[in-house]
């Protein structure tokens, strides 16, 4: 019983990983500060503006576009 018990529990914890590990990562505007900043939820485009309207798969990859974007350029 507790062996059968573990195993479904292993076997969850398995199958869920993918869906923990596919994150997604947006580079935004905040529409008061007008600082860029990265972002796990898609903006909404009122407080948080979307920049470019693409998703990254890390967010390594978010910083780099972000950083190369002229209009997050620090001022």
């Amino acid at each position: 019983m507790v062996r059968t018990l573990a195993i479904a529990i292993l076997a969850t914890g398995i199958m869920s990983l993918p869906a923990v590990a596919a994150e997604k990562y947006w580079v935004a505007r905040d529409a008061v500060s007008k600082q860029c900043e990265i972002v796990t939820k898609k903006p909404d485009g009122t407080l948080v503006v979307d920049l470019g309207k693409k998703t990254y798969p890390s967010e390594g990859e978010a910083r780099k576009a972000m950083e190369a974007r002229a209009d997050c350029k620090n001022k």
